[in-house]
């Protein structure tokens, strides 16, 4: 005992190591007894480290991780319902990933649907773009919809940065068994196997859009024609590897479909568009071929077999000749047609036009553009044939002249309605009158943009031709004079467009307003640099019912917009001064006070109009959507 009370200080106690090995058994002390008094110096408190014996424990991970994937997909696969599912799947990409990939047939069948989610099944729309478009977002997107009515329509654009491959599209084929709409375009990284997985979940499939995806090939549609049996909608364009076997399965297989739209398809030919167009004789309605290497075979097909197609659009078909549209004319298939688009096709011809009018007795509306081979003979013969024609456009037909113009005008019958030309450069101004003829009372719209040859004495034989003319569109016209725009003043004008005729003055202005100020809802002088405030002066006295005001690079100053504001019957809606040099900050009050009604305000360029003065109407108008 004298060993241990002969110390020399605090270092000396216990100087020959622990009484016990074990630091836990320091705890032993305890069990002397009360009886015994034992003596521990003043010292330090030394730190208390944690025992070993726990390490091993800290770094053993939570038990549910270390189980393997099969035993999470059985745990999954019976929660009870896409809710659950759902909340699981947001813990980590990995869970995600798992819920994602199982399959609407895998799932415990005691699992049972909400009534909300029966009434808006497939309900839900979704969209990815660009960079936002990835595998785990489709992934969260299928199972986040799920436990809530379901997806319905999905929409993924694609770009050089976009992560999207046959994962995803296999995320949404096992899980949105409603899905009924899908585009996808621009994914180079989608094969035939992410299109295989959407044909084997989605079999309620009922629209498929295809664009710029040059992986897939005829495999991956076959597949959704075999799957899909209610798909009505389809689009391919820019498929470089989809080809006639595809058509030829959808033909087969998809006897609901209403609508094709093909498009720059380079392996599509003649046997494609024959199997499809001869196995939905009574579906298709909407018929669109674009930029393919067809031949005079597929149109002959579709003048055949066409019975129910109502909207029919050809552009960009080099190998089609003039046969090819005289057959499909004289087929007797287009009885139904009611709207013809023909764009950039060689065989337009006055032959070809002629029989497509014949064969085509309830068509309402033509469009032609970019066809070099069409005359006025043609045209006049087509007017002739179509006699239920509501409304032309021709583009781009520079064979045409004034004479091929006016003589479809006096032969179209009694249901035209509009009339468009669009830079057609063989139009000239009438040098001799027009034989005397009825009037087109029927025509209502007539447009004519950018034909530099159509002058005066062509709107004087239109005033006396079209009295019921309501709109007005003639833009780009500098060889029109004041005179010329006179001849318009006595129809009962709607919406009249004047963008571009430098020629314009404020005298047709003001007789056209105070002829038409209780009809005229739409006025565009856009470009008219000899509109000054008088023709405001004008419009604010005479216009009652006026909406949408362009004035836009026009000789207008501050006086002009105070008329505006001063009346008491305008009501604009739309107003545009965009590059209207000389309205300044003067003007503020005046567009504060034509601002309690306005919707859209378009200050661009306008130089004079500070920025203090634009963030207070921003502020002030803000019900106004400004441009600035």
């Amino acid at each position: 005992m004298s060993q241990i009370y002969s110390f020399a200080g605090e270092n000396e106690f216990y100087r020959r190591g622990a009484i016990y090995p074990n630091p836990k058994d320091a705890s032993l002390l305890l069990s002397l007894g009360s009886f015994v008094d034992v003596y521990f110096p003043p010292s330090k408190r030394s730190r208390v480290v944690a025992p070993t014996v726990f390490s091993s424990f800290e770094k053993k991970p939570v038990s549910i991780d270390v189980l393997p994937d099969e035993c999470l997909f059985e745990i999954f696969r019976r929660l009870p319902g896409p809710q659950e599912r759902s909340a699981c799947a947001f813990v980590s990409k990995h869970w995600l990933t798992l819920v994602s990939s199982i399959r609407q047939k895998e799932l415990d069948v005691t699992s049972n649907k909400t009534e909300d989610c029966d009434d808006c099944e497939g309900c839900l729309s979704r969209s990815l773009d660009g960079k936002k478009a990835t595998d785990v977002r489709l992934a969260a997107i299928a199972v986040g919809t799920a436990g809530r009515g379901g997806l319905g329509k999905l929409s993924v654009r694609g770009s050089s940065s976009s992560k999207v491959s046959d994962v995803g599209l296999r995320s949404i084929g096992r899980s949105c068994a409603s899905l009924g709409s899908l585009s996808l375009w621009n994914l180079s990284s989608v094969t035939d196997n992410g299109l295989l997985e959407i044909a084997e979940g989605c079999s309620q499939l009922e629209k498929l859009e295809l664009n710029r995806c040059s992986t897939i090939t005829d495999k991956g549609l076959v597949a959704i024609a075999r799957s899909c049996p209610n798909l009505s909608e389809l689009t391919l364009e820019a498929c470089s590897r989809i080809g006639d076997e595809g058509l030829q399965a959808i033909a087969r297989s998809c006897s609901k479909l209403k609508s094709v739209l093909i498009k720059n398809c380079p392996l599509v030919r003649d046997q494609g568009i024959a199997a499809l167009l001869s196995n939905t004789t009574f579906s298709l309605a909407k018929l669109k071929l674009q930029m393919l290497n067809v031949t005079d075979v597929s149109l002959a097909v579709v003048g055949h077999y066409g019975l129910s197609v109502t909207d029919l659009v050809l552009s960009g078909l080099p190998h089609v000749s003039e046969k090819g549209f005289w057959v499909m004319g004289n087929g007797v298939g287009l009885q139904k047609l009611n709207s013809l688009t023909i764009t950039a096709c060689q065989g337009v011809t006055d032959t070809g036009l002629e029989s497509v009018g014949k064969g085509c007795p309830n068509m309402k509306k033509a469009i032609i553009s970019r066809s070099p081979l069409l005359s006025d003979n043609g045209l006049v013969s087509f007017a002739k044939a179509s006699l239920s024609l509501e409304s032309v456009q021709l583009e781009e037909c520079h064979r045409v002249t004034q004479f091929g113009f006016f003589g479809s005008l006096l032969n179209c019958g009694e249901k035209l309605k509009a009339f468009s030309l669009v830079n057609c450069l063989g139009i000239r101004d009438l040098t001799t009158g027009l034989p005397a003829s009825p009037h087109c009372s029927a025509l209502r719209s007539l447009s004519i943009r950018n034909c530099p040859g159509f002058g005066d004495a062509n709107l004087a034989a239109i005033g006396k031709l079209c009295p019921q003319l309501e709109d007005i569109d003639l833009c780009g016209l500098k060889g029109i004079t004041e005179s010329g725009f006179l001849h318009l003043v006595q129809n009962s004008l709607v919406k009249v467009n004047f963008n571009g005729c430098s020629n314009l003055t404020d005298r047709v202005i003001s007789a056209i307003t105070a002829r038409n100020g209780w009809t005229l809802e739409v006025l565009n002088v856009d470009g008219c640099s000899k509109i000054s405030d008088a023709s405001l002066v004008s419009i604010a006295a005479n216009c009652q019912i006026l909406s949408d005001l362009d004035l836009s690079k026009c000789s207008i100053s501050d006086c002009g917009i105070q008329a505006l504001a001063s009346s008491d019957n305008l009501k604009l809606q739309i107003l545009s001064l965009a590059g209207c040099s000389m309205v300044t900050d003067e003007s503020l009050p005046a567009i504060v006070s034509l601002g309690s009604t306005l919707l859209g305000l378009n200050l661009q360029q306008c130089r004079s109009i500070s920025n203090s003065t634009v963030d207070f109407l921003v502020e002030r108008l803000y019900k106004c959507d400004i441009l600035s």
